[in-house]
């Protein structure tokens, strides 16, 4: 069986207690969260969840129906079985001292980060790319370079005219 990773849009009430019964669902189940954004839709009595998990097909299929019988639930989709954009923020604190300073400039450039704070011996970059993009802006800098990094966790949306929910 192949574990794969999963990115799920939850479309739910935008209520007290609701993100806390989907996550409470994924925790009694031994089911992990990889990544979790979640924020209000244009529709101000709804919120959207965009979390990452992985798992077999059929693994993910009752992560899906668990959360459809969740009340404050109104839908769940699995962006990745169509097309869709994901985008995640990454900010990284590197060091930039000396001869190494304009190579750390360099890497930016490439992955099209932006230095968004700068210091005598430090650099903030802020990256916005897929996942794969922003571990390999990690991987691509010298080891030791890296001193603080945060990440805001996958947003995803499908491509085209569909919508979520047609409201």
């Amino acid at each position: 069986m192949t574990h794969e990773r999963h990115l799920l849009a939850i479309l739910l009430e935008n209520e007290a207690g609701a993100l806390s019964r989907v996550v409470g669902l994924f925790a009694q189940r031994n089911y992990n969260i990889e990544t979790l954004t979640v924020a209000p839709t244009e529709d101000t009595t709804l919120s959207r969840v965009t979390l990452t998990t992985s798992g077999d097909p059929s693994k993910v299929e009752q992560i899906t129906k668990h959360l459809n019988r969740l009340i404050e639930v109104v839908k769940v989709i699995d962006l990745t079985e169509g097309d869709h954009i994901e985008r995640e923020v990454m900010l990284a604190k590197v060091s930039a001292v000396g001869p190494e300073r304009p190579e750390v400039k360099r890497t930016c450039d490439i992955f099209r980060g932006q230095i968004v704070d700068v210091s005598s011996d430090t650099y903030t970059i802020q990256l916005v790319g897929t996942t794969e993009k922003l571990d390999a802006f990690i991987r691509a800098l010298a080891a030791g370079t890296i001193l603080e990094v945060v990440r805001s966790g996958v947003s995803g949306i499908g491509r085209g005219g569909d919508k979520i929910l047609s409201l």
